[in-house]
């Protein structure tokens, strides 16, 4: 869809649409780089508050990836306002400000349109050091790949919407979902890694070979190892797999191998789109202590090593 649009180059664009990464990037001067991104989608959770804040968190985790600090954001709203009582926008909007508070953040305007279909999300600028960018084309074979939260959220989620979740599993996944990057983001900051990207709609293996293409690098992941919410995979067993997971699997089948003994399941749930996902971070081996320990002070969801990063092929991922 973007063949044929052309725009001028700007030597200060450090980040832009030639690359598949998760946020564009500014040079302003020497010292200081915008970051810029925009995300936003329908509910996925019964309670507006929640939804809101699960849709704040997700917007600003591109930051994050980037190894950035928000500073602005700005609301994106579709409502039928004529259908339903402007009380749930309230709350839905009260919960995104709630997470842009904790990311240090502020508010400064947005824009609404009335619309059948509900759909909230953010626009965010944050600002980085030029040299300090992380992208997902820094991984260097003989790094480490880290997760810092666990996977399955849109299997849980499928399961929520047919009316199967318990309570207690729907606060878990809400948690999880709402919980920001932020201190995973300043824990990798600290140590210093090579390359970042946020799990998303692509799942985990999406990103993951999003990040072997650009980087130049082939990827080993070992699935046993990958942090897994245990109910998600009671409920895969079930079938309620989103569709969104079989058609990322069918995108990137080509580029993945999947080794004898990993079970079908756990290709299902690393295909999961994820709504608000952990960081997978590409760690020098030598720093890979340093910062599990800091992800671990800093109560991060998950910790896991879950993989390395190889020379050849390029591009491609082994599960093992």
């Amino acid at each position: 869809m973007l063949q044929g649009l052309t725009q001028e180059r700007d030597p200060n664009v450090l980040v832009g649409l030639d690359r598949s990464d998760d946020a564009g990037v500014y040079r302003l001067t020497g010292e200081i780089a915008l970051i810029q991104t925009l995300d936003f989608f329908t509910p996925i959770v019964d309670s507006p508050y929640d939804f809101g804040r699960i849709a704040a968190a997700n917007s600003l985790s591109d930051v994050y990836a980037m190894g950035g600090r928000p500073l602005t954001a700005m609301n994106i709203v579709c409502f039928p306002i004529k259908e339903l009582d402007s009380a749930i926008l309230h709350l839905i909007l009260q919960g995104g400000l709630e997470i842009i508070g904790q990311a240090g953040a502020v508010l400064i305007g947005g824009h609404s349109v009335e619309d059948p279909e509900i759909k909230y999300g953010l626009s965010v600028t944050g600002t980085v050091h030029p040299k300090q960018c992380l992208t997902n084309a820094g991984a260097r074979p003989g790094d480490l790949l880290v997760l810092t939260k666990p996977l399955g959220t849109g299997i849980l989620a499928t399961a929520l919407k047919a009316g199967l979740l318990d309570q207690s599993t729907t606060a878990q996944i809400t948690g999880l979902m709402a919980a920001l990057n932020k201190d995973a983001a300043e824990a990798m900051v600290e140590i210093g890694v090579n390359a970042c990207t946020d799990i998303t709609g692509f799942g985990l293996l999406g990103h993951a070979l999003e990040m072997a293409a650009a980087s130049n690098v082939g990827l080993r992941l070992y699935p046993k190892k990958v942090p897994v919410i245990p109910e998600a995979k009671t409920y895969a067993a079930m079938g309620l797999v989103p569709a969104g997971s079989y058609t990322n699997q069918k995108f990137w089948t080509k580029d993945l191998q999947i080794g004898p003994g990993v079970e079908p399941i756990l290709v299902d749930i690393m295909c999961d789109p994820q709504t608000s996902g952990g960081l997978l971070i590409a760690v020098p081996e030598e720093k890979a202590p340093s910062l599990i320990k800091k992800l671990v002070a800093k109560k991060v969801a998950a910790a896991s090593i879950i993989g390395d990063v190889v020379a050849e092929p390029p591009g491609k991922i082994e599960c093992r």
